[in-house]
């Protein structure tokens, strides 16, 4: 079992009686959360075979092999689904996985601590780096483009922003 397991999806309860859930992915590509089976829970206990069986409105529908019964399937309902990181492919140029980028250190372009990543949320317009810290009053949100966040040093885990004026202020 990898050191590292990557979430990349999660069953939102049944759909139907015969036994489907409606399942979202967090890949790129949604229907290819299949290509990574057996998806797991995160300590890797139980794997999950999947077929999917259908698309609806922000998400997708599969089925679990043995599941047959609405309620074998509203009981996995919150499960997050895992694969170990050496099952993902390596990301292109510039690209990072959400997971790599948690905890990593924040620093201005002067070398000043600015805090840590916390969180990587997207609500559609783009990655937002969630930095929280001591020095900072509330969480900020870091826009996770070129312009903002230039350098992302992997070795030293470090993040070298140059954030827009008055966000960390």
């Amino acid at each position: 079992m990898s050191d590292q397991m990557i979430c990349v999806g999660s069953i939102g309860g049944a759909f139907g009686v015969r036994g489907e859930v409606r399942l979202k992915s967090f890949t790129a590509d949604p229907l290819a959360i299949v290509d990574y089976a057996p998806l797991m829970t995160e300590d890797g206990a139980t794997a999950f075979d999947v077929v999917l069986t259908g698309t609806m409105k922000n998400g997708l529908t599969a089925r679990r092999l043995g599941i047959t019964t609405k309620e074998e399937a509203d009981a996995m309902k919150g499960t997050m689904l895992y694969v170990p990181r050496e099952s993902l492919p390596d990301p292109d140029e510039d690209e990072f996985y959400h997971a790599v980028l948690i905890g990593m250190t924040v620093k201005d372009t002067g070398g000043t601590v600015l805090g840590r990543v916390h969180h990587v949320v997207n609500h559609g317009a783009g990655d937002l780096l969630e930095i929280t810290g001591p020095g900072l009053k509330t969480t900020v949100f870091l826009p996770f483009t070129k312009a903002a966040v230039p350098t992302v040093d992997l070795a030293s885990q470090t993040i070298i922003a140059d954030p827009p004026e008055g966000l960390f202020e």
